[in-house]
């Protein structure tokens, strides 16, 4: 997310108010989920993974998905 000058709060957004696009519950050491999120028209995706016990998540990557890997809704 450094990197991709992607903010903190952003991050923290999209894991309250984004959508689960995806989900891999055999990922390991915890199940992920791909969040999609926009601000101000700017698609993001989040990949967590999520401790079901302590309901913590952790953020694997963030990123601005690109139109030549994802169809147009993202």
């Amino acid at each position: 997310m450094f990197e991709r000058a992607i903010q903190k709060k952003t991050v923290v957004s999209a894991i309250r108010e984004g959508k689960i696009i995806a989900e891999y519950p055999d990922d390991q050491p915890y199940p992920s989920y791909l969040i999609l999120f926009f601000e101000k028209n700017r698609p993001v995706h989040v990949l967590v993974g999520v401790d079901e016990e302590t309901r913590i998540c952790f953020v694997i990557t963030v990123y601005n998905p690109s139109l030549s890997i994802w169809m147009e809704d993202f």
